[in-house]
């Protein structure tokens, strides 16, 4: 747990009594904002872009409850065949879209809100698609203009649980910093991580990840801070838990292709079944002492991980289709989107306009390090 959930419920405590209870000074979730790379593809068209004929890879690609995702292809050569990127092209699209599509999601998130750039306090930068010096977190201040004072924070190689550690950082500081508005930002360009020599190891992670950015706004409230609240449902951020499967540390990785002269992302069969088995202990830990149950969570934000990895989620939790719609919907449209993921999905949720005061939510991500992260948050 933690710092956050010190005050969350000194003893177990009905679900009503929690809800009508001052809320103590804790983080809100304001906004969030999303964008993508502007090309576009279906799984159909991708199979054949990339001339996959095998009949196993391209049921990879055709049954994995993907439709479209948003990918940056390499260039062409002469021949018209896509051209080989090395290592040093893959870094150089990190940067590029990932600092166009950060950005974008940046305004994005702010004129959802009505605020400026020059609000912004503190920046948390999430990336896993590729390293830099500096970060992120440094080049979207200059890219955005925002002030150098600005304090930042780069969570880099972390997967795609990252989005919940770099969302604890953010709202850590903002609980120090009452009335002052922080940014989370969760920046991937996947296909700058892509190897394409036609084996079965690399068509799994093809096949399932996707390009965009999300950013989330969140501020604690001080006194005579009532004009931060937003129209919008701006839920307050109660605590979270995390857990490591310790056994499965491997599942999820990069290793050094030296024949490729690339990196190369390894995703185990077995990672649904790990995640799925484990997913009750997390949720049980973060529910405890707080007088709920997973009955009393109204909004579930999932990790689209991938259609197994949902459905060993959903069967482990006692979850329904409808508390994972914006999971999968997500998981449908843009592919695995990485640490943003579960950003896009809050973003549906909000737009639905379902949430009612008093409602309580879970986000939940996943991740290499075979990481569960999860957080609890009260509308």
């Amino acid at each position: 747990m933690t710092i956050l959930d010190l005050d969350l419920a000194p003893t177990a405590v009905p679900r009503q009594r929690m809800a009508s209870a001052p809320v103590a000074v804790r983080p809100r979730l304001l906004g969030v904002g999303t964008a993508n790379p502007e090309n576009r593809y279906s799984q159909h068209e991708l199979v054949d872009l990339l001339g996959i004929t095998d009949p196993k890879i391209r049921g990879v690609f055709l049954n994995g409850g993907i439709q479209t995702r948003h990918l940056t292809l390499p260039p062409r050569a002469v021949d018209g065949a896509f051209r080989i990127e090395t290592q040093g092209d893959l870094l150089n699209k990190h940067r590029e879209h990932g600092i166009r599509t950060g950005a974008a999601a940046v305004r994005d998130c702010l004129d959802n809100l009505g605020k400026q750039l020059s609000d912004v306090r503190y920046l948390v930068a999430v990336t896993t698609t590729g390293f830099l010096t500096p970060g992120f977190s440094a080049l979207l201040i200059e890219e955005l203009g925002l002030s150098p004072d600005t304090a930042r924070l780069d969570v880099v190689g972390m997967g795609c649980n990252a989005g919940l550690n770099g969302l604890a950082a953010a709202a850590n500081w903002s609980a120090t910093h009452p009335g002052e508005l922080a940014l989370l930002v969760c920046s991937e360009a996947c296909s700058a991580a892509y190897v394409f020599d036609g084996t079965m190891r690399t068509a799994v992670v093809n096949s399932l990840f996707g390009d965009g950015a999300a950013a989330l706004a969140l501020c604690t409230s001080g006194d005579g801070d009532d004009d931060l609240a937003p129209a919008a449902p701006a839920p307050t951020l109660l605590g979270s838990s995390s857990y490591m499967i310790k056994h499965a540390i491997g599942a999820m990785r990069y290793d050094w292709d030296g024949d490729a002269g690339k990196f190369s992302f390894y995703l185990d069969r077995e990672v649904p079944y790990e995640v799925g088995a484990h997913a009750e202990r997390v949720i049980d830990r973060l529910l405890h002492d707080t007088g709920l149950r997973r009955k009393d969570i109204a909004h579930w934000i999932v990790h689209s991980g991938g259609k197994k990895v949902i459905d060993a989620v959903k069967i482990n939790l006692g979850l329904t289709s409808f508390d994972l719609r914006h999971t999968t919907s997500v998981m449908r449209d843009f592919g695995n989107l990485s640490s943003g993921s579960f950003l896009f999905s809050y973003q549906r949720l909000l737009a639905e306009n379902r949430i009612r005061p008093g409602d309580y939510g879970i986000f939940m991500t996943m991740g290499p390090g075979s990481q569960i992260e999860t957080a609890l948050v009260r509308y």
